[in-house]
């Protein structure tokens, strides 16, 4: 295998992994939260709080941290072999293994719908890493490029968390912070492949000296928070679609930008950069909205989740 066949395979390993992670968060966080929304619009801030003290003593909450885990190595080295702008992309399949976890669990087949969708985001996968110079593999970081995209993404963070303090519809909630998720976990991947360049390239010494290390402490524990608080804020087909959108275009933007690659100017690239993201999107949406996914979207306060 080559090095882009490589990349491809472990980012889609990633994203099988955090597909199944969420998959089992989330039926944690809708049981013990009672109802979408319950745990922020009852009780507020503290409300949330105490619903993530009580997930770490959820048996299906914490095999999924295990399996986020080792989805989170899997993408660490994915990023070490490629670029944030091919691997990020590969993200959006997470959905398709979720239709699969999905369909399984309600016992039934996949609509012609969700084939069509799933069609939609491989289709924009594959447009994507056909246009020439629009998925680098390489590229040298620039640091401050990456102060300036991460001064702006939290800057955009604490704006999305404060508007969904002022208490819209359990839906707007739950994209609100979804947005904010996915910012952090396109900064995670940022920081993630510096910090595993500094680790594999200089040593652990080098690595505790930099502050990058310290920044994906702070963007995975906030991101994997704001997306456990919108699993439970709302309806999951909002919060899975922001998510699973805003990672991979954030997390294309700032790679294009932190790590100094040249943006394809010609028509035809740009057309085709288009076209992919236009593909990944109705992709998303689609796949998010299927059935399937709604079968697993329990909105009953008793849903049948085990837990310790």
């Amino acid at each position: 295998m080559n090095r882009p066949e490589v990349v491809f395979v472990l980012g889609a390993l990633a994203a099988f992994g955090f597909a199944w992670s969420a998959f089992l968060q989330q039926r944690a966080s809708t049981h013990l939260a009672g109802r979408p929304g319950a745990a922020l619009s009852r009780k507020g801030l503290p409300g949330a709080v105490r619903l993530m003290g009580r997930l770490v003593h959820s048996r299906a909450w914490f095999v999924g941290w295990v399996v986020n885990l080792l989805a989170f190595v899997v993408q660490a080295a994915a990023l070490h072999l490629g670029s944030i702008a091919a691997v990020q992309p590969l993200m959006t399949t997470q959905v398709l293994f979720t239709i699969g976890l999905s369909s399984w669990t309600a016992r039934r087949w996949p609509t012609t719908l969700d084939w069509l969708a799933g069609a939609s985001i491989c289709g924009g996968i594959t447009l994507l890493m056909m246009v020439d110079g629009a998925a680098p593999l390489t590229g040298e970081a620039d640091r401050g490029r990456v102060l300036l995209v991460t001064a702006a993404a939290a800057g955009a963070v604490a704006v999305l968390v404060v508007a969904s303090r002022f208490r819209p519809s359990p839906a707007l909630a739950a994209l609100l912070l979804a947005c904010a998720a996915g910012v952090c976990f396109a900064m995670t991947a940022m920081f993630m492949k510096l910090t595993t360049d500094d680790l594999i390239d200089k040593g652990v010494a080098a690595t505790a000296r930099d502050w990058v290390g310290y920044g994906l402490a702070v963007s995975t524990s906030v991101g994997l928070a704001l997306g456990q608080l919108s699993h439970a804020a709302g309806p999951l087909p909002w919060s899975m679609s922001a998510m699973n959108i805003v990672n991979p275009v954030v997390s294309y933007i700032s790679g294009m930008i932190a790590f100094g690659a040249d943006l394809p100017t010609s028509a035809g690239a740009l057309a085709g950069i288009a076209g992919a993201a236009a593909l990944l999107i109705l992709g998303v949406i689609g796949l998010v909205h299927s059935p399937s996914i709604r079968a697993w979207s329990p909105t009953d306060p008793t849903p049948e989740v085990s837990s310790a």
